[in-house]
């Protein structure tokens, strides 16, 4: 080191003897070259940055109009601020505050040590908080660029504003529909919170802070609001030409709300605006029949909430009242969508229980309190239910729903006393239940205006309940047995399956507006009409299957009359009424048609209040009893490979295919007809 030390102040030694030899006009010449130094910089760096004319008084005009007067400071002094310890821990304590990295770039977001990796997550979160001015955020090369640019970082924040109306009073009666239709029945959004983001939207100043200061987080959400409330502003009835541009509208608002939830990370980082957003995307693809999409839109918000530390409960952060409970019914939402989606599809989860330290939603309301009133708030009985009452049982339910997923559509086949103790979890589920969301004859008493929600989260878990037990026994409809051992899957299947189309075939005579809170839950993920065609085909000529039959010719008919009906939703109907065409052609072959049966009712109308009763009661023809638990159910199944005289329904591992593929429904079909071992 002292070699190298010389040696530099020697090579300075020597140029500066040259540089005293060069001629005088040659280093009157290079000084000339050198820049001059100007006038000494005395605006803050917020305008500096913005090209704009500072008054130089702190904070100054600009940033007290923009709203961050703290992030007022000369650019000279910038460098020398110095962290303010009060600021990195949490009062009373040495430990760190968590959040204060991104606390400046305005999100909420809460991380940990467990998020940024044990190695560097004291090291950064011990560190103040970047100055870093809310808005977007671009370099400084890009700075004296026209924001208008195309090429530049602020045409896609043009191009999202163009989509909206240009009036702001249909973004005002979309949004007020949204409100009073919908919002009360899914928990989408906070109102309280939206409209303060609102009016703030609707008055910014034009011009430059015109753009930078639009939050896309929040800007994704209201998207995402006005691609369902298009849907429902449509008057009914309408012509074709009317329900079409209602529905190109809600697909140009339900694509801009994607493009936002993709590009608002770049500028601000997460927060709870784009998991909402994330959340109604994700129904409304549900609502659409556009499954493997909500695969990708719930798998994002999923991501989303973990980036601001919600798979972490809000008490170990020592986040006020409302925060927790916001947090875990939002948790709550994102955790059952992507277990049910997860499951339909067959494809992994997002969310792993193992990676998790959540805590289940209470019974209390918080949105309506202060932060006062929150923290003294006590949880309410079962029998005073309140709108986070669905979130609780949604996420017991959903754990066994990823149980299911885990032991019996894994990479092993399962064992059948497996499907059978999932079975009983599902019915102690099913049992543990308060009276008014029992799935037999529930009490109405409750459903009155002061709680509008309750009728439709009791359809939402029953719904919930028929899919997951329909999908736990689904692959042993068809399976063979010595002893007829299937015969409980077969019998939980057909009976759950029945009731739903009952509450499918009621829900026809609404009006558009309950259809659509309907088909917001999760009647698109599975169809019951299915499983019962298959059935039907199965055993035509059985006393079940002329039942079965008039219920599937009555759905049919009305999902061809219902003119919002969707392709994905005509291709499921072509898909039953090939199923009543074979079971027809096969009892027509047959010879085995009962000497007596008894005289058909038309089936029982079900109240859109889904009042379920029991499903013994309301086929019109008697039902096998269900049968006790067989002796063979520890016997473990053979690969589809290695049975004989597999077909098609024998793998363990097959699952329905796309609706779509009409040829591969007929194979399927005509296999059961054929396949004599199952008749």
């Amino acid at each position: 080191m002292e070699t190298e030390d010389v040696s530099i102040i020697n090579a300075d030694a020597s140029g500066g003897a040259n540089e005293a030899n060069l001629d005088p006009s040659t280093v009157r010449h290079g000084s000339a070259s050198k820049r001059k130094r100007g006038r000494t910089a005395t605006a803050c760096s917020q305008c500096h940055s913005r090209k704009q004319k500072c008054d130089n008084s702190r904070p100054c005009a600009n940033c007290m109009r923009r709203g961050i007067p703290h992030s007022c400071h000369s650019r000279r002094d910038i460098s020398s601020v110095e962290p303010d310890s009060t600021l990195l821990t949490e009062p009373g304590t040495s430990s760190p505050r968590v959040g204060q990295l991104w606390n400046s770039r305005g999100a909420p977001t809460f991380y940990g040590m467990s998020y940024f990796g044990p190695q560097v997550a004291a090291k950064m979160i011990q560190s103040q908080a970047p100055d870093l001015a809310y808005g977007v955020h671009t370099p400084r090369s890009s700075a004296s660029e026209s924001f208008r640019n195309e090429a530049g970082p602020f045409s896609q924040l043009w191009d999202l504003l163009g989509l909206l109306p240009r009036q702001k009073s249909t973004v005002d009666r979309l949004t007020e529909k949204f409100m009073v239709e919908l919002n009360w029945a899914i928990d989408a959004i906070h109102p309280e919170t939206f409209r303060q983001n609102y009016n703030k939207f609707w008055d910014r100043k034009f011009g430059f802070d015109d753009v930078t200061t639009v939050d896309l987080r929040w800007l994704a959400l209201l998207f995402a609001m006005l691609a369902l409330a298009e849907l429902l502003d449509c008057p009914q009835p309408c012509s074709p030409e009317r329900q079409r541009e209602s529905e190109e509208s809600s697909l140009r608002f339900y694509w801009a709300a994607r493009r936002a939830i993709v590009i608002a990370p770049s500028f601000y980082g997460e927060s709870s605006d784009l998991v909402r957003a994330g959340i109604l995307v994700t129904r409304y693809l549900i609502h659409s029949g556009r499954l493997s999409e909500s695969w990708l839109t719930i798998g994002f918000a999923s991501r989303f909430a973990m980036a601001q530390g919600m798979h972490v409960d809000g008490e170990r952060w020592h986040l006020p009242r409302k925060a927790i409970e916001t947090r875990r019914r939002l948790w709550s939402h994102l955790y059952t969508l992507d277990r049910m989606i997860s499951l339909a599809l067959g494809r992994p989860y997002a969310i792993a229980d193992q990676h998790c330290l959540t805590k289940p939603v209470t019974n209390i309301w918080v949105d309506e309190m202060s932060e006062e009133e929150a923290v003294a708030a006590q949880s309410r009985p079962l029998s005073d239910p309140t709108p986070s009452i669905m979130s609780m049982f949604n996420n017991s339910l959903a754990q066994i729903i990823g149980r299911i997923q885990d032991k019996c559509f894994g990479l092993d086949p399962p064992v059948y006393d497996t499907v059978l103790n999932l079975d009983k979890e599902l019915l102690k589920w099913k049992d543990e239940l308060p009276s008014y969301f029992s799935l037999h004859n529930p009490d109405l008493s409750l459903d009155d205006d002061d709680r509008p929600f309750l009728k439709w989260h009791r359809l939402y878990l029953h719904t919930n309940y028929h899919f997951a037990r329909i999908t736990l026994h689904r692959p042993y409809l068809l399976r063979n047995s010595i002893e007829n051992g299937f015969q409980y899957s077969r019998n939980a299947c057909m009976e759950s399956a029945t009731i739903d189309l009952q509450s499918r075939l009621s829900i026809h005579n609404v009006e558009l507006v309950e259809r659509f809170r309907w088909g917001l839950g999760s009647h698109q993920l599975f169809n019951s009409a299915l499983v019962l065609g298959i059935i039907a085909v199965r055993s035509p000529n059985s006393q079940e299957s002329y039942g079965i039959m008039k219920d599937l010719e009555a759905y049919c008919e009305k999902q061809n009359s219902d003119l919002w009906m969707n392709e994905f939703g005509l291709a499921e109907v072509k898909v039953v009424q090939m199923c009543i065409t074979r079971a027809k052609h096969l009892r027509s072959n047959t010879q085995e048609v009962p000497s007596q049966l008894p005289d058909q009712q038309p089936p029982p109308t079900v109240d859109y209040q889904y009042q379920v009763v029991d499903p013994r009661q309301s086929m019109a023809l008697p039902r096998l009893p269900i049968s006790p638990l067989p002796s063979e159910a520890s016997m473990q199944f053979q690969p589809y490979f290695d049975m004989p005289n597999a077909n098609i329904w024998a793998d363990p591992f097959a699952s329905f295919p796309l609706v779509g593929d009409f040829d591969m429904w007929q194979e399927m079909i005509n296999t059961i007809g054929m396949d004599t071992s199952a008749l």
